[in-house]
């Protein structure tokens, strides 16, 4: 395919290390005996971690009472976690476009940003800060960031009409996880949202089965490898090096061994 953004040359590496299906995986998956909906259920769990890889202070149990069993909780706990899922239920009935990842922001960045901040692009600087109040890296300056957005989304387009196997679907359903995060175009509420990409991609390529990939969670078990995966790149965004990734692109498919 005639990418500008995407790469596959760690396709051969990543099929090699995967070496089963991940459809075979997903179909191998125990089915747990849910007392809720399976798909709000799902949803909820992506939620919740995927709130909690970015410091929110949520716990499933609590969330899960809050959303089934009508626990009331303080209303700000349980606020951005609930933005979150209503971005979830947006991604079923919606295509994976620029237009509408914009409007899934609006949705999940609802108690994060001013409304004036919600969906729209930067234009300014950004520098991802980690715990110890350094820099992480450094996205793409705000002279590139809507063109690279764009190069990322044409990619889209391209898989989005493509015939893929089930190694391509989670190999680039990864990779434009770690593209838009390097990216990184709003001010706030990237990480959820290439997070929630991720999963589009997988649900528009697999069907609602991919609801219950909990690759949120597993980011989240495995958050300092997480955050390695993303930093070996490089600093600098037009210095990366995506050959560095494929630890980052095995993350998702290689939790389905071990999804409880």
């Amino acid at each position: 395919m005639d990418f500008k953004i995407l790469t596959d040359k760690l396709l051969p590496d990543y099929i090699e290390n995967v070496k089963e299906s991940p459809l075979d995986k997903i179909d191998r998956l125990k089915k747990s005996d849910i007392p809720v909906d399976y798909f709000e259920f799902y949803k909820s769990v992506s939620s919740v971690y995927s709130s909690k890889i970015e410091g929110e202070n949520i716990d499933f149990d609590s969330y899960f009472k809050h959303k089934f069993l009508k626990v009331k909780f303080r209303p700000d706990y349980t606020r951005k976690a609930d933005d979150l899922y209503a971005a979830y239920d947006f991604i079923d009935n919606n295509s994976l476009n620029l237009k509408n990842v914009k409007k899934a922001h609006s949705i999940l960045s609802s108690n994060l940003l001013q409304k004036s901040q919600q969906g729209l692009v930067r234009s300014n600087p950004m520098f991802v800060i980690n715990s110890e109040d350094q820099i992480e890296y450094a996205a793409a300056s705000p002279k590139i960031v809507k063109q690279e957005l764009d190069k990322l989304f044409h990619d889209i387009d391209l898989l989005k009409n493509a015939d893929l196997s089930p190694f391509e679907i989670f190999y680039y359903a990864s990779l434009l996880h770690l593209i838009f995060v390097k990216i990184h175009p709003f001010q706030d509420g990237n990480g959820r949202t290439a997070r929630l990409i991720e999963k589009w991609f997988l649900i528009k390529k697999i069907g609602q089965k991919a609801t219950s990939v909990q690759l949120e969670k597993n980011y989240y078990r495995h958050l300092k490898d997480y955050y390695s995966n993303i930093r070996i790149l490089g600093l600098e965004y037009e210095e990366l090096k995506y050959d560095k990734s494929l630890s980052f692109l095995l993350m998702t498919v290689n939790g389905l061994d071990k999804q409880d």
